[in-house]
């Protein structure tokens, strides 16, 4: 009997060790024959990886939101590249004369802010997607991004907490606006540059509520696809324009919506998209509004700051989440 146990044994430390082969094969390569009384190891699924429960990848970049979204047909798909054919181009004519101009900036002077998104028009709102937890069917906040009538970007909704009798849904009521992916002619992925800025400057006028400024830092592998960098804003309200100058050096990280333990600063010359997100936590349903006049970029030789957070030396065998 004991030698019977070793057996068994040997086959579960070989399963683990061998996770392509299974259970079944290791027993027949053992020379092991099981009775109805014993267990029957090539039923259990405890030593392979299911790709249900593997988290070492993502499947897809918006983690399964786009999945209800239909796909458009080739013929569809075809016409709606057409149309964007002549503007594309357009775009690939300015990036080659800015090649050959050869004329990068070399000193960046204190005080001066570089905007780099302004509000003054319909077509400046293209570059922006707004969304609330309505549209995926998770509540019933309602929110709208529109050129205000004094003419700027204005962010608006109505917040509520209600949760969906689904079963599923267990938090509801957020509303945001992230600006589009940054690309080059074509459709090809890039990024903004800011490494030598040190400045987040915006020209606001709020409700009295806070925001949450987020800035993604989407990179090539996968892990890095969901790794936002994170800051308050926060609102006075009133009828008045609020200038706010934020640090890089303050934002924090986080992963799908949890602050990670492991934090860097931002990598700057990596940056992708800038947006704004509100929820209704706490008893704070209801209308909400933050007008957004510019948002820009600024050197500040005087913040020397590189990072605002202590840098814990963790082992090796820890995962930061």
């Amino acid at each position: 009997m004991l030698q019977r146990s070793q057996g068994i044994l040997s086959v579960l430390f070989h399963s683990v060790r061998e996770p392509r082969l299974s259970s079944c094969r290791l027993l027949h390569n053992a020379g092991y024959t099981w009775t109805k009384s014993e267990v029957r190891l090539k039923d259990t699924r405890c030593f392979h990886t299911s790709p249900k429960t593997q988290g070492w990848w993502e499947r897809d970049r918006k983690s399964g939101y786009n999945a209800n979204r239909p796909e458009p047909n080739r013929k569809q798909m075809i016409l709606e590249g057409l149309k964007e054919l002549k503007t594309e181009i357009a775009l690939w004519q300015e990036e080659v004369k800015e090649k050959f101009k050869a004329d990068p900036i070399l000193i960046y002077r204190p005080g001066e802010v570089d905007v780099k998104y302004q509000f003054k028009e319909p077509k400046d709102l293209e570059k922006w997607v707004c969304t609330a937890d309505s549209d995926h069917n998770e509540g019933y906040t309602v929110a709208n991004f529109e050129i205000s009538p004094a003419g700027h970007g204005l962010f608006y909704g109505n917040l509520c907490n209600k949760v969906p009798i689904d079963g599923k849904i267990k938090r509801a009521g957020y509303a945001n606006i992230n600006s589009m992916r940054a690309r080059k002619s074509f459709k090809r992925e890039s990024y903004h540059d800011w490494h030598a800025y040190n400045m987040l400057v915006m020209r606001i006028r709020g409700d009295g509520r806070s925001y949450l400024i987020n800035i993604a830092t989407e990179g090539y592998f996968d892990v890095l696809w969901n790794d936002v960098f994170h800051f308050a804003l926060y609102t006075r309200g009133g009828p008045y324009w609020q200038h706010v100058r934020i640090p890089f050096s303050k934002f924090f990280l986080g992963s799908k919506g949890r602050v990670q333990d492991k934090q860097c600063p931002i990598s700057l010359e990596h940056v992708t998209n800038i947006g704004f997100t509100v929820d209704a936590r706490h008893g704070a349903e209801g209308p909400f509004s933050l007008e957004i006049d510019y948002i820009g970029c600024e050197f500040d030789p005087s913040h020397t700051e590189k990072f605002a957070y202590e840098m814990y030396k963790q082992d090796k065998y820890i995962v930061g989440t």
